[in-house]
């Protein structure tokens, strides 16, 4: 089992990465990716990327599909994810490419 590292991760490390993706590596050795959406005292939250196997541009969908292309409940393609500051190790940049 590896040690938990003790460098911690503060406010403003988390800040100057605000709307860009990153990976965040949790004390416990998790890592998560997704973009950074808020930052306060306690919390960060990211944008993860979700399922999006749903959603097709041109469908074929099923006859009164409820996820079909014109329909307000079609699934996210984030979903949040809120980590304690205080319990992160690393967070780094990672290239997105569009």
């Amino acid at each position: 089992m590896t040690k938990p590292s003790t460098h911690k991760i503060t406010k403003s490390q988390c800040e100057s990465h605000m709307h860009r993706y990153v990976e965040v590596k949790a004390a416990d050795g998790y890592c998560y990716d997704g973009i950074v959406e808020h930052v306060d005292d306690e919390w960060l939250c990211l944008a993860v990327p979700g399922s999006v196997d749903l959603m097709r541009a041109f469908g074929p969908y099923p006859p009164f599909s409820p996820f079909g292309p014109f329909s307000p409940y079609r699934p996210r393609r984030f979903d949040r994810l809120v980590l304690p500051l205080a319990g992160l190790a690393a967070i780094s940049l990672l290239p997105y490419y569009w």
